[in-house]
């Protein structure tokens, strides 16, 4: 109990127990570090006074390096408020016209534009035509993965579709313009996915993927993601190597994985887990066969730290089922902000009793791994999706510190 209330986030109340097992150790009535360079004061002959006098005179000037961040956490926070402050700005200019901030023909052109790349819709009775024979295969899970995300694809390609056509006719003067126009209009204008305004009533963001990108890099994302389903689709057989963050629903292909494996080998669903191993593949091209009870999957991206480089990662060289894996968790170099990891093998496995059952997923207790959060996004928070387990020499509890975490996208 902290204040009167409690830390609910489970990944909140592990940092919070992780500076609480770093700072109340038995030396910290002996000169313990509070932080680089901020030894504890003794307890001896000091009053309250004396400590906050203690504090002012000693405590070093605030760092990343005092919370156990790398230095790089300094920028992207900057970076983070940088851009907050230009969107605001924007926010008013766009606020400060009529016909939804545009003020010469620059919604029109992005229109046309968005117009000109928008892909086809995916035709759904093909597809499900395709998908009727492969429904008794031991690969049936993945092909209702695909299926469903063609079909939450064609929502968002025909929401765009509509409110653009409609919008062009509203400032053509054949249609009323409504609030729903004006907001498309304005969110056009700033180059913002419209629907990132929560008080806007034009959404594309409720029918697409979390995402912090612009407009401007979030569309050609949007066409990336058509074409890997595309091709995905063609024969509806899982690509070797699959761009999971490509997915709007990430969550049922790892359900899939569980599930295919639990068929194959006659296991309980319920008694399934997955665990997850970088292998030393760093391009999707480089895989070309499926690997055993899992799939590879790539376009992940290590916040916090990195993995290591192949020649650094061949000191650490396993082999798992069959995979070559190597490689353990390594300090960021400086302004590296997000780097890019390897082909990562995700392997469903047997759920050990060891294994701690958190709200979050099973949590392992193996002193050679970090339990690491992937999320959608850099923002964090809401857009979690599963637990990676990194291989590391380093106590957890040094990336714990270090808020290392995996993200499916980069925020530009």
């Amino acid at each position: 109990i902290m204040y009167g209330g409690h830390i609910t986030d489970f990944w909140d109340r592990l940092v919070d127990n992780n500076y609480l097992a770093i700072i109340m150790k038995e030396d910290l009535l002996e000169g313990a570090e509070l932080g680089p360079g901020f030894p504890a004061p003794s307890p001896e002959g000091l009053s309250n006074q004396g400590y906050s006098d203690y504090v002012s005179a000693n405590l070093p000037e605030e760092s990343p390096p005092m919370y156990g961040l790398h230095e790089n956490s300094e920028i992207a926070y900057l970076n983070s408020a940088t851009s907050a402050v230009f969107d605001t700005i924007l926010r008013l200019k766009a606020g400060s016209g009529g016909g939804g901030g545009d003020d010469g023909g620059g919604v029109d052109a992005v229109i046309a534009d968005i117009l000109e790349r928008l892909p086809p819709q995916f035709g759904m009775i093909t597809l499900d035509e395709k998908a009727e024979p492969l429904m008794e295969s031991e690969h049936q899970p993945y092909v209702l993965v695909a299926v469903q995300e063609c079909g939450r694809m064609n929502l968002l390609l025909g929401e765009i579709a509509i409110s653009l056509d409609e919008l062009q006719k509203g400032r053509a003067g054949q249609l009323n313009m409504t609030q729903k126009m004006e907001d498309l209009s304005s969110a056009l204008s700033i180059n913002q996915v419209p629907g990132r305004n929560p008080f806007h009533k034009a959404s594309w963001e409720k029918f697409a993927w979390p995402s912090m990108k612009a407009l401007a890099t979030w569309y050609p994302d949007a066409i990336l993601r058509c074409e890997a389903l595309e091709k995905w689709t063609e024969k509806i057989t899982l690509p070797f190597s699959l761009w999971i963050p490509g997915l709007f629903n990430p969550t049922s292909f790892l359900t899939a994985i569980k599930q295919v494996t639990a068929r194959l080998k006659n296991l309980p669903l319920d008694n399934m887990s997955t665990e997850t191993h970088i292998t030393k593949m760093m391009s999707k091209d480089e895989a070309v066969a499926y690997p055993e009870d899992g799939a590879f999957v790539h376009g992940l991206y290590i916040e916090g730290a990195r993995w290591q480089d192949p020649d650094e990662a061949a000191a650490f060289e396993e082999d798992v089922a069959g995979t070559m894996c190597a490689g353990i968790l390594t300090d960021s170099r400086p302004r590296e902000l997000l780097c890019e990891m390897p082909v990562m093998y995700i392997k469903a496995v047997v759920i050990q009793s060891t294994w701690v059952p958190e709200s979050v997923g099973y949590i392992r207790p193996e002193s050679h791994l970090y339990n690491c959060p992937v999320y959608s996004t850099t923002f964090r928070g809401p857009t979690f999706i599963f637990v990676a387990t990194l291989k590391t020499e380093a106590a957890a509890s040094k990336w714990i510190s270090a808020g290392v975490a995996l993200a499916f996208q980069t925020d530009g």
